[in-house]
């Protein structure tokens, strides 16, 4: 990690979570109703990039958007993943300020 305040500026600032507390070595976001900690990490063994957290969003393109204009690293634009039956899953991969990947992810109906 590189600082934890950089952790909490990219969530905070750049994903727009809701920050709901921090201490000297943690932060604790709402993720609409799932917590999500960062942490520094206790020894070498846990200093790594680790987790993909999927954020659901109702229009992947518009999301995708606001990360790029966020200066947020997109590494696969809005695509395809899964159509079934009449649901199509389309996903977007990014990279948090600490190399995490994550993705949005969109369920829609298909056309």
């Amino acid at each position: 990690m590189k600082t934890l305040d950089d952790a909490i500026q990219f969530y905070k600032e750049k994903l727009s979570l809701t920050l709901l507390f921090e201490t000297d070595t943690m932060a604790i976001f709402d993720c609409k109703g799932l917590r999500l900690l960062i942490t520094l990490p206790e020894n070498k063994e846990f200093d790594h990039p680790s987790s993909t957290i999927y954020f659901q969003v109702e229009d992947i393109k518009s999301a995708c958007e606001k990360l790029i204009k966020n200066e947020v690293v997109i590494v696969s634009k809005p695509h395809l993943v899964a159509k079934m039956g009449t649901t199509e899953t389309w996903m977007a991969f990014f990279r948090d300020s600490e190399g995490n990947m994550h993705a949005l992810m969109s369920e829609i109906e298909a056309a």
